[in-house]
């Protein structure tokens, strides 16, 4: 796409925002609390750059899963292998898809082999209330993985008793079933959701079969609530090029991926506790050739038993918050060995509050040991200032890093070779950024930089010699984010627009290697745009315009579109992908499908 039809979308989405602004009615929006952190607070009260999906984006994005919902943001970048987000990399300004971090209902659910196993997580769409978006450094806030960001997916909490069947067809010989029930008893409530996604692929070897588990459960709701979680991924796929070289079209890969989390909330006083204990399980299971399976083969299975006890503490000096998390992760491989690691982390922050409150200043640090990385501290501070109460400037920043995956230390096939004496990568980063909200508008914009050392790199000196592991770069990357959403009426129907810009900059130091394999190819110019309207009664309809424009040059413009028929407790939608037939890759040289469609009819009985 030209850059003159780029900035005319841009002119048509402001006109589009002037125009309906004399429609508008005043509405206010209800304030959302930020789970993931020690320190509880208000959207707007927070002093970092934090991005909420709600239910009704959830609902207006088209989408059937949380890769495509996570593209509908700017900055968020979703590499995908396929479709139905089948295999999919999640990176944050910039980073790597092992420097993201993801949290269910705040547990962390990282992979210790690979951060390629991260969206083998990703819920069903079905059961998921809302998205926490935490761009920068989070190690301070969750430990280490959150190099760049983390993403925190906020189940719901069954409120009445209902039960959904939704089906869907379309491109690909593509069928998706899914059931959803939920009950409210006296002193307890349940959701459950089960769901089966097949297709035979929109190309040779791209086929999915996809079975997703869920439960959540709330027991003695009355008196000391007990939050019991527990979800089941199981993926088989053809992987046509999805790893190695594009000319790998016959690989195939299984994964399993299950979390079971127990947790409460505790309030007393000025005092919460929210202990909490878990275990996540992952199995993968990789084939170089699909029909020979005593071929080249990987076999990996990954284990995460932890227990955190967080809280926090209000006084007259403030908010205090406190916590610590200690976990253990098994890996047994037939390629990286079996291996352990203990991990043990201290939490502590506090939030001042002065200048008749409008300033707040909150500073903090983790404090990490590994079994195998010895100790590592996180220290960070955030800052923010009220203007009124609709205007507020922050600025935050913090140390961050994260250690070596498995894959990392200990990987080998013919042409590629770990390195078990890697160092951890390490950053330090900045943002100042200003933040309005007023009733039907909000709008945000952070300028940031982060400078990298120590990042992992597959180099090597002569063309015939193996691709080895080494901690060659370093790396300045700058940029700046832009976010607006705004809510109107055009009659009695209400209208939703959500625009986001990120602008990145890397500066790579020149590598002292003849070869490198992985070339800093981050989102340059990324705008996102989604207009969800109504003008017929039980007819809702959006589209979703995409550009990206990459380091190395590519780019690309995407519109997605979908329609939204409802009748009582029937509903039927038509979503569309791709609808202009964009060729395009966003990962691995792996061509994504042009315009394909899936029609879904759903059911709710009450």
């Amino acid at each position: 796409m030209t850059t003159t039809k780029f900035l005319s979308a841009i002119a048509i989405l402001t006109s589009t925002i002037t125009i309906a602004q004399e429609n508008m009615q005043q509405e206010e929006l209800e304030e959302v609390i930020i789970t993931s952190s020690r320190i509880e607070l208000p959207f707007s009260k927070n002093s970092r750059s934090i991005n909420i999906i709600t239910s009704t984006d959830i609902q207006e994005s088209g989408v059937t899963n949380v890769a495509d919902l996570l593209q509908q943001v700017a900055g968020v970048d979703i590499r995908r292998r396929g479709t139905a987000g089948m295999q999919a990399d999640l990176y944050i300004r910039g980073g790597s898809f092992d420097q993201t971090l993801l949290l269910i209902d705040g547990i962390k659910v990282d992979d210790a082999q690979t951060g390629h196993h991260t969206m083998n997580m990703a819920l069903p769409i079905d059961v998921i209330e809302r998205i926490e978006i935490i761009s920068g450094p989070a190690a301070r806030v969750f430990g280490q993985n959150a190099f760049t960001g983390a993403v925190n997916i906020v189940t719901k909490k069954q409120t009445e008793d209902m039960l959904s069947v939704d089906t869907q067809t379309g491109s690909f010989h593509t069928l998706n079933a899914a059931i959803t029930g939920g009950v409210n008893l006296k002193d307890s409530n349940h959701l459950v959701h089960v769901s089966r996604n097949t297709s035979e692929g929109y190309r040779h070897n791209t086929d999915y079969d996809n079975q997703n588990y869920f439960l959540k459960s709330t027991f003695n709701k009355s008196k000391l609530p007990i939050n019991v979680l527990a979800s089941m991924s199981e993926r088989k796929f053809g992987a046509n090029g999805f790893y190695a070289t594009p000319s790998a079209t016959e690989q195939y890969e299984e994964t399993q991926t299950s979390l079971i989390g127990v947790s409460t909330k505790i309030k007393h006083d000025n005092w919460i506790f929210k202990p909490q204990v878990y275990w996540r399980r992952n199995q993968d299971l990789y084939l170089y050739t699909r029909d020979q399976p005593t071929g080249y083969r990987n076999l990996h299975i990954t284990n995460k038993v932890g227990t955190e006890f967080n809280g926090s503490y209000t006084s007259d000096l403030g908010i205090t918050g406190f916590g610590v998390d200690l976990s253990k992760v098994y890996i047994v491989s037939n390629n990286l060995g079996d291996h352990d690691r203990f991990m043990g982390t201290m939490f502590l922050e506090h939030q001042f509050k002065v200048l008749d409150n409008k300033l707040d200043i909150t500073p903090g640090i983790a404090l990490t040991y590994f079994s195998d990385f010895k100790w590592h501290a996180f220290p960070g501070i955030d800052l923010g200032y009220e203007i009124n109460n609709n205007f507020k400037v922050y600025g935050n920043m913090g140390y961050t890093y994260r250690i070596p995956t498995y894959t990392d230390l200990y990987y080998s096939d013919p042409t590629t070779l770990g390195n078990e004496n890697l160092d951890p990568e390490e950053a330090i980063a900045e943002e100042i950024g200003v933040k309005y909200n007023h009733k039907n508008f909000s709008a945000s914009v952070a300028v940031f930089n982060r400078d990298s050392k120590n990042l992992i790199d597959y180099t090597k000196e002569n063309e015939d010699d193996l691709w080895e592991a080494s901690n060659i770069r370093e790396l300045n990357t700058k940029g700046i984010d832009a976010y607006l959403n705004y809510n109107f009426s055009i009659g009695t129907y209400n209208q939703t627009i959500n625009t986001s810009y990120t602008y990145i900059e890397d500066e790579v130091q020149d590598i002292n290697s003849n070869f490198s394999r992985y070339s800093i190819n981050s989102l340059k110019h990324h705008f996102v745009a989604r207009y969800s309207s109504q003008f017929i009664k039980n007819i809702s309809q959006s589209i979703i315009y995409k550009y990206a424009e990459r380091t190395s040059g590519e780019h690309y413009t995407v519109v997605d579109a979908s329609i939204n028929y409802t009748l009582k407790t029937l509903e039927f939608s038509v979503i569309a992908n791709n609808i202009f037939n964009e060729e395009y890759t966003e990962s691995n040289l792996v061509p994504m499908p042009k315009g394909n469609l899936i029609f879904g009819l759903k059911y709710t009985f009450r």
